[in-house]
């Protein structure tokens, strides 16, 4: 089971890597739940319940291209073992806040930034060491090994454990995950990296405006950086709003919206399962064209439905296509990009990724709001098909595309 979870011709290296990934997944699981309930046991604001999960996103976009720049001057392994240190540190003040009863709603919102701030550096930097450690033919797999540990921690298992041990006791949760935060230092502290060119630029903001340089004059890899960038706006938009279709336009109470969550990450376990055969059988550029049509469909399909059944159904094919869509465009840009750049053109995506959801929530709000709850999704299905088209032809050239 081993050998077929972590094949050993990829390395010690890449099966700590794997361990570390999947181990501090199950603590921002755990979090992921117990963060909001926190919250809403300290108000009862819905603007402060809304800025705590915007502090969390936002350094993603202050500080998103600085993590990049660091990443590529910076010993990596070290820098992700620092920010993780520091997350372990914020979210065990956080613990003796909340056992000595001490906490208040202004307390738990700094640590949401503080823990932010250095995710920003430890996600950056972590998402450059698989290509340092595997051969570019296993980096399908290696992504998909780390995006399968993602959606069964973090999405699947990781909540309702966080759900249930808060229900315990309040600090019970954020000790778990300070136990995942240092289990996964030491697991990454075993990591062999080899050595690789510095950037050499002098400042860091020159160091930042030489990987926007190189993305920019890189066509396939820009275009990838724009599909995403527009793709998940377009997706937010209606997303945002998922928990208000759900009651008021299929009808499936509270109880049903879950269940629509559930679909989704059931949807994307099953892909991990299947996604091996699909990368040996069909090409990357007609895996990204299926994909990225299917979320044209699943658009369709939501603005047109009142039924449950057919809602759940498209949840479920959603999470199986994103998971191959996060797979493979994320093996496509690693292999394009040198090692050297791999930290400053990968904080480009994340922040084209957040910045795209922090965008398209406040356009689905507003359309939601306007025009109905089905706004946002016909808002999406004409976004993304308009895109799609615009793409279509290069897709075949940015699948294929390797590093120079």
């Amino acid at each position: 089971m081993l050998e077929a979870i972590v094949p050993a011709r990829m390395g010690r290296s890449f099966r700590w890597l794997i361990a570390a990934s999947w181990t501090s997944n199950i603590g921002d699981g755990i979090a992921l739940a117990a963060g909001p309930l926190l919250v809403a046991s300290q108000t009862d604001s819905a603007f402060l319940v809304a800025l705590a999960a915007l502090l969390q996103r936002l350094p993603w976009v202050v500080l998103g291209l600085w993590a990049g720049a660091l990443a590529d001057r910076l010993d990596r392994r070290r820098l992700v073992i620092v920010a993780n240190v520091l997350r372990t540190v914020v979210v065990a003040v956080l613990c003796a806040f909340i056992v000595t009863g001490n906490v208040n709603v202004t307390v738990v919102l700094v640590a949401m930034l503080l823990m932010g701030v250095a995710e920003v550096f430890a996600d950056t930097t972590a998402q450059t060491l698989l290509p340092m450690l595997v051969a570019s033919r296993d980096l399908g797999t290696g992504n998909a090994r780390l995006q399968a540990g993602f959606l069964t921690g973090n999405q699947l298992v990781g909540p309702p454990v966080g759900a249930a041990l808060f229900a315990a006791g309040a600090a019970w949760p954020f000790l778990v995950q300070v136990l995942c935060l240092a289990l996964a230092i030491m697991l990454v502290s075993r990591i062999a990296l080899p050595a690789v060119p510095r950037a050499t630029t002098a400042g860091t903001r020159g160091e930042i405006r030489d990987g926007l340089r190189w993305l920019w004059h890189h066509p396939p890899v820009r275009t990838l950086a724009l599909v995403i960038f527009t793709f998940n706006l377009t997706w937010a938009a209606p997303w945002g709003v998922l928990v208000l279709y759900s009651l008021e336009r299929v009808q499936m109470g509270p109880v049903g919206y879950g269940l629509l969550i559930t679909s989704s990450a059931v949807g994307g376990i099953l892909a991990t399962l299947v996604y091996g055969r699909l990368e040996r059988r069909f090409a990357l550029a007609t895996l990204m064209k299926v994909c990225l049509s299917a979320e044209v469909a699943f658009h369709l399909v939501l603005a047109l439905t009142t039924t449950g059944w057919v809602a759940m159904l498209a949840l479920f094919a959603f999470g199986l296509y994103t998971f191959v869509w996060g797979t493979v465009s994320n093996t496509v840009r690693q292999r394009a990009v040198p090692t050297e750049y791999q930290g400053r053109v990968g904080s480009v995506y994340l922040l084209g990724l957040f910045g795209g959801i922090v965008v398209g929530n406040f356009i689905g709000g507003l359309l939601a709001e306007w025009w109905g709850i089905t706004a946002p999704f016909w808002f999406a299905f004409v976004g993304a098909g308009l895109t799609l088209v615009l793409v279509w032809r290069q897709l075949a050239h940015i699948a294929h595309t390797e590093a120079a």
